[in-house]
C-alpha cells in the first residue's frame, strides 16, 4: 500500500483516478487544483503524486518543482491532453518519473504506470538500504549470548506500534538497535529521522522537531518544516533524551499524547505520524526523583523498555565486531583490507571497553593509521591504563612511542574527572570545563567517552 495524492480540478477524472486506485488498498487523497495540493503537500508527504498538467493557477509543473523541494524521493507522474506531450516530456527531463495521455484507457493502464513508478521507488530505498549495508555498517550482535534476548525482544517489539525505550551506557549500539526496529517495521520504506537532543540548544532543538513559520524568531526568513513532519509515514529516533529540558518534555508529551503538534509562530495543527524510538544513557528514574524530568513523559516512553548491554558483558562479540569495523576503516582510509594479528585480538578481547563500540573503533581507527602493511599488530594498538584488563594495569610504562600522554589523552582525562565530579550531569561537566555543551558533546564522541 502506498499514499498517493491525486491532483486535477475535473471531479469526475479526479474521482474515476481516486477510486482505481483505492482499489488497489492505496491510500490515496484527492485535490482539487495545484493550490490545494501545495496546502496538502505541506502538512504531510506522499510516496507518489498524479497531477493533472493544465490547471488554473498552479499547473502541474509548478507542483513538480514543489515536490522535487520538498519530497525528493516522491514519484510524480503527468496526465496531459494530447496537445501538450512535448511539455510532459519536459517534465520528465526535470524529475517526473512518466506522463499518462487523456483520455485514459483503462484502470489497468494506470495501476501499470503507477506501480512502476512506486517499484522504482522502492528499489531505491532498497539501493540506500544495500549501501548502508556495506563494510563498517554494524549489526546488533555478534554471536553473543547477552544479544540473543535484545534480538528477540526487538524483533518482536518492531512488528508492533509501541514506542520503544532504549536504554544503555554510551557507545552501545541504541541507534543501531533503532534502525533494526525501523528495518523490521511495518513503516521500513518510511524514513529514518534522528535527532540528538544534547546536540543543540532548546531553541534550535525545537525548531528541528516542529519546524517554524517565517517570522516565528529572529532569523526565520522562511518557513520550514520540522523532522517531524519529514518523518512521516516512518520512524523518528530522540536519542540522548535526558538531556531534554523541562519546558520541551512538555511540549513532547503532547506530541505523544495527541499525536498532533504545531511549527514555531503557527497556529495550524500538524499530525504527528511517526513511530517513536527514544534512547538515552541517563538514569531516568533518578532524573525524575531529582525533579529533572517528566514522569508522566516516562511512562509514555517506557511502553518497551530494552536495555543494551555494555561491550564488557558482550566479549563474545568484541573480536568479530573488530574485525566487521576494521573493513569499514580500511575503506575509509583506501585500505584493500586490514586484518588483526592473533595478538592484537586478544588484546582486544581482554580490554575494558568503558566507551563501547564507539571507543572500540577509535582505537581501531588509530592502530589502522599506524599499520603500514596489511595486518594491525601489537605495536600498532594504543590501549591506554582506562583499557587494560586490572592484571596488566600499573608496571613500567610500554615502549611504544605513541603511547606517551598526547595532549587528546589529557583533554579526555579531563573531561572524565569533570563528568565524574557531577555525576556524569553533561551541562554542569561543561561549565566547570569552561566549554559550551555542544562543544562537549563533540569532544565526548571524539575521546569515545560514555
Amino acid at each position: 500500500m502506498a499514499r498517493i495524492l491525486v491532483v486535477d480540478d475535473d471531479e469526475g477524472v479526479r474521482s474515476y483516478l481516486a477510486e482505481a486506485l483505492e482499489l488497489d488498498d492505496h491510500e490515496v487523497v484527492q485535490a482539487v487544483d495545484g493550490q490545494a495540493a501545495l496546502g496538502v503537500l505541506e502538512k504531510r508527504s506522499f510516496d507518489l503524486v498524479l497531477t493533472d498538467l493544465k490547471m488554473p493557477g498552479v499547473d502541474g509543473l509548478a507542483l513538480l518543482g514543489r515536490v522535487r523541494e520538498l519530497e525528493p524521493d516522491t514519484e510524480v507522474i503527468l496526465l496531459t491532453a494530447h496537445g501538450t506531450v512535448a511539455t510532459a516530456v519536459e517534465a520528465m527531463q526535470r524529475g517526473a518519473y512518466d506522463f499518462l495521455e487523456k483520455p485514459i484507457g483503462s484502470p489497468a493502464e494506470l495501476r501499470l504506470l503507477v506501480g512502476r513508478a512506486l517499484e522504482r521507488r522502492s528499489l531505491r530505498a532498497l539501493s540506500e538500504s544495500a549501501a548502508r549495508s556495506q563494510p563498517g555498517a554494524l549489526r546488533l550482535g555478534y554471536g553473543d549470548p547477552a544479544m540473543r534476548p535484545v534480538e528477540e525482544a526487538l524483533t518482536k517489539v518492531a512488528k508492533t506500534h509501541a514506542t520503544v525505550l532504549l536504554l544503555g551506557e554510551s557507545g552501545t549500539g541504541k541507534e543501531v538497535a533503532a534502525r533494526a526496529v525501523h528495518g523490521q517495521s511495518p513503516r521500513a520504506q518510511g524514513p529514518f529521522m534522528a535527532i540528538n537532543c544534547a546536540a543543540l540548544s532548546a531553541q534550535l532543538l525545537e525548531s528541528e522537531l516542529f519546524g517554524h513559520e517565517k517570522g516565528a524568531f529572529t532569523g526565520a526568513h522562511a518557513q520550514r518544516r520540522g523532522r517531524i513532519e519529514l518523518a512521516a509515514g516512518g520512524t523518528f529516533f530522540l536519542d540522548e533524551l535526558g538531556e531534554l529540558e523541562l519546558p520541551l518534555q512538555a511540549k513532547l508529551l503532547r506530541v505523544l499524547e495527541e499525536r498532533t503538534f504545531e511549527r514555531l509562530g503557527g497556529t495550524r495543527t500538524l499530525r504527528a505520524d511517526v513511530r517513536w524510538v527514544a534512547a538515552t544513557n541517563r538514569d531516568l528514574p533518578a532524573l525524575i526523583a531529582a525533579g529533572s524530568f517528566r514522569e508522566d513523559l516516562y511512562h509514555r516512553l517506557a511502553v518497551f523498555p530494552v536495555r543494551l548491554p555494555p561491550l564488557r558483558e558482550r566479549p563474545a562479540d568484541i573480536v568479530p565486531l573488530a574485525k566487521h569495523l576494521l573493513l569499514g576503516i580500511a575503506a575509509s582510509l583506501g585500505r584493500r583490507q586490514l586484518t588483526l594479528s592473533p595478538e592484537v585480538a586478544e588484546l582486544l578481547q581482554a580490554a575494558q571497553w568503558s566507551g563501547n563500540v564507539r571507543q572500540l573503533r577509535n582505537t581501531l581507527e588509530r592502530a589502522a593509521i599506524l599499520a603500514d602493511g596489511a595486518t594491525v599488530a601489537v605495536e600498532h594498538l594504543w590501549l591506554d591504563a582506562s583499557l587494560k584488563p586490572p592484571h596488566t594495569r600499573g608496571g613500567p610504562p610500554a615502549a611504544s612511542a605513541v603511547e606517551a600522554l598526547t595532549l587528546e589523552d589529557l583533554e579526555r582525562r579531563a573531561i572524565v574527572e569533570a563528568l565524574t565530579a557531577v555525576d556524569g550531569n553533561r551541562k554542569q561537566a561543561a561549565a566547570r570545563l569552561g566549554i559550551g555543551v555542544r562543544t562537549l558533546y563533540d569532544k565526548l564522541k571524539r575521546h569515545g567517552v560514555g
